[in-house]
């Protein structure tokens, strides 16, 4: 992948690296992170994955970024294609566990979700069904890494404005991501969380589904888009690019003053 974040991890020096793990919410040890972009954040919104090493590296973590990584085969998985989707799955495990990485942690919920379904495309391999088992195991959406495994909800942001939160689908249902996010959120300075009318309603995004059945996929993200302006917010934040995508290209449409903002955007603001 081509994203544009700079790491210097090679050239800092062994001081440097052990200050970066040094926790900014106390003195304890904190983790090495291998960072997983997803291919929405590499090819089209890079500031999610900058965004998200500046709040990984602000609590205290070391993170590195291997160029190798390639996509975790959801769009196949979801579409049938589970021979294709088992060569890319390969392809990421083979990547991933070369790194001595702690954890593996993306800014998405559905891209998580699905390295967590990993083992179901292995079944009849006894090998790669292990390997598969122990990449998933390692693998965390960032939400999910802050506060269930760092015990961290407040990162130092600050941001201004009225905001609200839009439950993704596989963060939801896949991942049992719901608190985690909202206790982020609230604990970031000058901002006023509203809840949002049905927040774990979809967005009609759904992967192809949009492109299949875009009446019904626009249909759904009305009811959405309705929602989010009853709310009277500033922005709309969540923890996948795509469900942004899909939420955002709408608001903009209906000339709506509404933003969207991913949560590593939101955790990373400072001001």
């Amino acid at each position: 992948m081509g994203i544009g974040i700079a790491f210097d991890g090679d050239n800092m020096s062994q001081d440097n690296k052990q200050s970066n793990r040094q926790s900014a919410i106390g003195n304890r040890q904190c983790l090495k992170v291998s960072l997983f972009v997803t291919c929405l954040v590499d090819q089209l919104w890079t500031n999610v994955g900058a965004s998200a090493v500046e709040v990984l590296r602000r609590v205290g973590c070391e993170v590195e970024f291997d160029d190798r990584q390639t996509c975790c085969g959801q769009p196949a998985f979801n579409t049938g294609y589970r021979k294709e989707a088992r060569r890319v799955a390969e392809q990421f495990i083979t990547v991933f566990e070369e790194s001595d990485a702690d954890a593996i942690v993306s800014p998405s919920g559905s891209c998580t979700a699905m390295v967590h379904h990993f083992p179901e495309l292995f079944a009849d391999d006894e090998a790669w069904h292990r390997r598969a088992k122990q990449i998933a195991a390692r693998t965390y959406e960032l939400s999910s890494f802050l506060v269930r495994v760092l015990n961290v909800e407040d990162v130092g942001a600050s941001w201004q404005g009225r905001l609200t939160w839009h439950d993704a689908c596989h963060g939801l249902r896949d991942l049992n991501l719901k608190s985690e996010p909202r206790s982020l959120i609230c604990r970031v300075r000058g901002a006023e969380f509203v809840e949002l009318e049905h927040a774990d309603a979809c967005c009609g995004f759904g992967g192809t589904f949009s492109v299949k059945y875009p009446e019904i996929s626009l249909a759904i993200l009305d009811q959405k888009i309705e929602a989010i302006e009853k709310a009277g917010v500033d922005a709309v934040v969540s923890g996948d690019a795509s469900c942004l995508m899909q939420i955002g290209g709408r608001l903009s449409r209906n000339g709506s003053k509404v933003r969207v903002m991913h949560l590593a955007e939101l955790l990373a603001s400072k001001g």
